[in-house]
């Protein structure tokens, strides 16, 4: 297993007591499309941890706070409702070596859990819609299957349609 699939692993235990069967693919999964051509499911099945950042309104500092989004792969996030939802006055996908530095995890491979500092998450209705989704395990090769209720609990994440 890929080292980092393997750390992922160990903080989901760690922090949450859940053994994840992590899943890894030699073709890659950092879009929700080729994750699920290799799990064989629905894209809409996929649970892509997007990292935002916000600006103005209620958020502080120059750089703007970071929220995560766990959307459905079919889904397109909205950025604006984004920033509505948590009182900002923008919203734009995070710079990826803040998401690397701030979350510890790089896109392509960011779980929805176990991030290196506790971010406001938001997830999107429409997994809830499934039995077992998927989400990435810490590299563009490797995810994890979850009840989508057990995934949105463990996130502490609210769920609320933020979705174009």
């Amino acid at each position: 297993m890929h080292e980092r699939a393997a750390e992922f692993a160990a903080r989901a235990r760690d922090r949450y007591g859940v053994d994840l069967e992590i899943l890894e693919f030699d073709a890659g999964t950092e879009t929700a499309a080729a994750a699920a051509d290799a799990v064989g499911c629905d894209t809409a099945a996929i649970a892509s941890t997007i990292v935002v950042s916000l600006s103005g309104g209620d958020v502080e500092g120059d750089e703007g706070r970071l929220v995560a989004a766990i959307t459905s792969g079919a889904n397109r996030l909205d950025l604006d409702a984004v920033a509505a939802h948590f009182g900002a006055d923008g919203a734009a996908m995070a710079d990826p070596t803040r998401i690397r530095e701030t979350v510890g995890w790089s896109i392509g491979g960011v779980p929805p859990l176990c991030h290196d500092a506790a971010l406001p998450t938001v997830f999107d209705p429409t997994l809830a819609g499934y039995d077992t989704v998927y989400g990435a395990a810490g590299t563009p090769s490797a995810v994890f299957a979850i009840d989508p209720d057990r995934l949105a609990s463990l996130a502490e994440a609210t769920t609320v349609d933020l979705t174009e």
